[in-house]
């Protein structure tokens, strides 16, 4: 009798998102870089995760934290170049680690030679981004009303080299960042190149940025005014991006064990989703929705519910995520009210400051949520600093911020950048051993009060976050198999079983007693007398010396 065929590992991995700027500085300039990623890689091992994703490595201009790429073919000299990066991939396969890496297919950086190409007049160039004319007397307005997702119109007029007013070029994001037109044959056949090379060096995926982004529907019409119920942005979730995807997967799918990707796709209706997990394009999609929830039990199961739809409906498994480099990290977001009727807490960067955090409160309710998303099906994602318990900075001055939000929204917006400081590793002030003694300050302040929340103080803690985070991970491979079941609860309360297994997590507003027959196999913080705090969540096991 054969033994059944093992399910493939990025079906149930446990996933580590590395921004490496921010992850360890190994040749002490301040700025985190790969020598310091390798330096630790047996900590991420001991984590417990079967995969690391790394953020962009690629040489770029750092206008929007290496999301605009200028060279898609080698690595960031100031991350230690491309032979760092091979050393990287080969030491974390050593240690059983798998690793995917960001590829932005959206737009370029402007640096980028393809578009400094463009702006010199090489029509074949221009035509692989999305250059038009303006509008109105002589072309002085903008092709369309188009916004950047980073705040102010899409286009930017450009100078020919003359010096007269040119044409327009469209960037969903920063100016800096130029759209690709995916229109074009050229753009295509370069990126399936660069998927090539990288697999070639042992890259075992792609996190796809921007997935939903590519084409752009023809004629680039004007947006405002669409119904969003039955109508897509123009510039967004257009049927002819699958096109690409599986053109994509065919390469993946060509080599030995085949590359995974996935998807940051946002889709304006959710039945949209599905369509970019079929079996021949992507492998799995982010689950977005956990990043704005509110923490109240009614929103988190309608989460968790359309999500195994999904699954179900596509067979790619479900990718949790509590937190990334792009929103609000869960510490702060769960310290502030949470509001059950929308079903979404307070956590939009413009409004900090309408309410000071609890971050003990925060701390207990993120602890609790990481049982709750290492306990689902699917993947789970760990943000770097998500294991330690780190909350956002919110006091970075304004001129120390980099992120374009922030100087595009006139500084009305914040930012990115509180959730992307550089983690402790050890001591008791800044810089946390993030950089060897001596160097100078890191690219992005931390904050005094972080020596408890240092990964060397918490390896001394059995009760830290940290020492949770190594025992959920390891835990979940045993204790979490079978589809998920819920079971039938009080309000303010979410259960469910997985096979033998079942998952408590108490909303509040009281506590509530454990059940008979069973016993704790992991709980988010102390649950004394049987019974289970508010805020706080459990893994329980069968009691077999239980005579009930």
């Amino acid at each position: 009798m054969t033994s059944p065929t093992p399910a493939p590992w990025w079906r149930t991995a446990a996933v580590y998102q590395v921004l490496p700027r921010s992850f360890a500085d190994g040749n002490g300039d301040g700025v985190g870089d790969l020598i310091g990623l390798r330096a630790r890689l047996p900590y991420l091992a001991e984590l417990g995760v079967d995969a690391l994703w790394v953020t962009p490595w690629y040489p770029s201009p750092m206008v929007d934290n290496g999301y605009d790429v200028a060279d898609y073919r080698d690595v960031d000299p100031a991350l230690g170049g491309l032979a760092e990066a091979e050393a990287f991939v080969r030491e974390a396969h050593d240690l059983g680690l798998r690793v995917l890496v960001d590829i932005v297919p959206n737009h370029t950086s402007d640096a980028h030679a393809w578009f400094q190409a463009a702006l010199a007049g090489d029509a074949a160039a221009r035509a692989r981004y999305l250059f038009r004319p303006g509008r109105g007397e002589g072309g002085a307005l903008p092709p369309n009303d188009w916004e950047s997702c980073f705040g102010g119109p899409s286009w930017t007029r450009t100078i020919d080299p003359d010096g007269r007013p040119g044409e327009w070029y469209l960037h969903s994001f920063a100016p800096e960042q130029p759209d690709l037109d995916w229109r074009n044959p050229e753009v295509r056949a370069e990126f399936l190149d660069v998927l090539r090379f990288w697999f070639d060096r042992g890259v075992d995926g792609f996190r796809v940025d921007v997935a939903h982004g590519l084409v752009k529907e023809a004629g680039l019409p004007d947006g405002l005014g669409r119904d969003r119920r039955t109508e897509e942005h123009p510039g967004w979730d257009q049927d002819e991006v699958h096109e690409v995807y599986r053109a994509w997967r065919e390469v993946a799918d060509a080599y030995d064990p085949p590359r995974v990707f996935v998807a940051e796709a946002w889709v304006a209706r959710p039945e949209r989703l599905p369509m970019y997990l079929r079996p021949d394009e992507l492998h799995m999609a982010f689950e977005f929705e956990p990043l704005h929830v509110a923490w109240r039990e009614g929103p988190w199961r309608r989460v968790i519910e359309r999500s195994l739809a999904t699954a179900e409906l596509t067979g790619a498994p479900s990718a949790w995520a509590l937190t990334n480099h792009d929103v609000v990290r869960q510490v702060t977001r769960y310290a502030r009210s949470q509001w059950p009727e929308r079903g979404t807490n307070e956590t939009e960067r413009a409004r900090w400051g309408s309410e000071v955090p609890d971050l003990a409160l925060g701390r207990a309710r993120a602890r609790a949520a990481a049982l709750l998303s290492t306990a689902l099906p699917g993947l789970v994602y760990v943000y770097e600093g998500e294991e330690l318990g780190l909350q956002e900075v919110e006091d970075i001055p304004s001129a120390r911020r980099l992120d374009p939000i922030h100087a595009r929204s006139g500084g009305r917006d914040p930012g990115r950048d509180g959730s992307r400081v550089p983690l402790p590793w050890s001591g008791d002030s800044p810089p946390y051993g993030f950089s060897p003694p001596g160097s100078p300050e890191p690219w992005l302040p931390q904050p005094p009060g972080w020596g408890p929340l240092t990964v060397a103080a918490q390896e001394q803690d059995p009760d830290s976050t940290l020492a949770l985070y190594r025992r959920a991970l390891g835990l979940r491979r045993t204790l979490m198999t079978g589809p998920l079941e819920w079971c039938p609860t009080d309000d303010g309360l979410l259960a469910f079983a997985r096979g033998t297994t079942v998952v408590w997590v108490n909303f509040g507003p009281d506590a509530v007693p454990l059940p008979a027959g069973m016993r704790i196999a992991l709980a988010s913080g102390p649950a004394p007398d049987g019974v289970l705090p508010v805020d706080t969540a459990a893994w329980l096991v069968p009691d077999e010396e239980d005579p009930r």
